[in-house]
């Protein structure tokens, strides 16, 4: 039994092998229609979201399969104080794998210690999100054809984003990678990212300048300011309109930019943008359900 709760578990020929079956998927949907039937996938969502959940979701319904769970601990057993251990262990007895959501860093690590099925890392924290980063690879990969060579700039809360730490983590890996990381100082990557890029020799850049770093870059990857991980709402409040992308900013970038965002945006991707060729977001949402079924049926062991 094997669970995902970092992408590094994933080698880049397993991340490759996904790709191509995330492609086939897409191609020729029908055939995978039944791939999962009879099979059960469990929810854990202690913490909001839409995209993560229906997307899993989506994805087990299109193969098939049947969904259980619950969208916030509020609606759970740990409002009345049970640990993530017991409620795995025994959600595992009703389901055949788990895509778990914690506000904790390293829950659902603790999770897959407990669990009879394959747990599946649906965030935690500001620490791991692996099928956001899958999500974005797909998304790369079909834009650009390719994860080599390329300027990938991240532009917004670099400190507390997840997806930022993991999508690093995964990119990292391939050949000539340039990261540009662009952020306020209060909201850098944290050392220890900077460390293992240091280590591994890949070249990178910090700069306070959106302006200044878009002309270059192949990628762009914008995130919001989180203002559920500050503890002092002065700081969010005095950082979260940071980075604004408009169309002014957007006219000194190159015609075959991809724009990416996590979602959900608040403000930091003008609406004026969603209908330039180079805004990537909603069929980057999309994406994320072709790779999760993927995914889904890689850990099941289905063919």
């Amino acid at each position: 039994m094997r669970s995902l709760i970092d992408i590094k578990e994933l080698t880049t020929q397993e991340i490759d092998e996904l790709i191509v079956v995330a492609k086939d998927i897409i191609a020729n949907p029908a055939k995978y229609s039944e791939k999962c039937k009879g099979k059960k996938l469990a929810t854990l969502f202690y913490e909001a979201s839409t995209r993560t959940r229906l997307s899993f979701e989506a994805a087990m319904y299109e193969l098939g399969g049947n969904v259980l769970g619950f969208a916030s601990s509020d609606n759970s057993s740990a409002s009345k104080g049970e640990s993530v251990a017991d409620t795995v262990r025994v959600c595992s007895g009703y389901a055949d794998i788990i895509a778990m959501r914690h506000p904790k860093e390293g829950a659902p690590l603790v999770a897959s210690m407990h669990s009879l099925v394959p747990i599946i890392n649906a965030g935690d924290g500001g620490h791991n999100h692996p099928t956001q980063t899958l999500t974005d690879l797909l998304t790369i990969n079909r834009e650009k054809g390719r994860f080599d060579n390329l300027v990938v700039g991240l532009c917004g809360d670099l400190k507390f984003g997840r997806t930022v730490h993991s999508l690093i983590g995964a990119m990292a890996r391939y050949n000539n990678i340039k990261f540009v990381l662009i952020s306020p100082d209060e909201l850098k990557v944290p050392s220890y990212i900077k460390q293992e890029l240091d280590k591994s020799n890949i070249e990178y850049v910090e700069t306070r300048s959106l302006e200044e770093a878009i002309p270059e870059l192949d990628i762009l990857y914008m995130t919001r300011v989180q203002r559920e991980r500050f503890f002092n709402e002065e700081d969010y409040l005095r950082l979260k309109d940071t980075y604004i992308l408009n169309m002014s900013k957007l006219s000194k970038a190159k015609d075959d930019l991809s724009i990416l965002h996590p979602l959900p945006r608040v403000n930091e991707i003008s609406v004026e943008i969603d209908n330039d060729p180079r805004a990537c977001y909603f069929e980057q949402a999309l994406n994320g359900k072709y790779i999760r079924m993927a995914l889904i049926m890689k850990l099941l062991g289905v063919e």
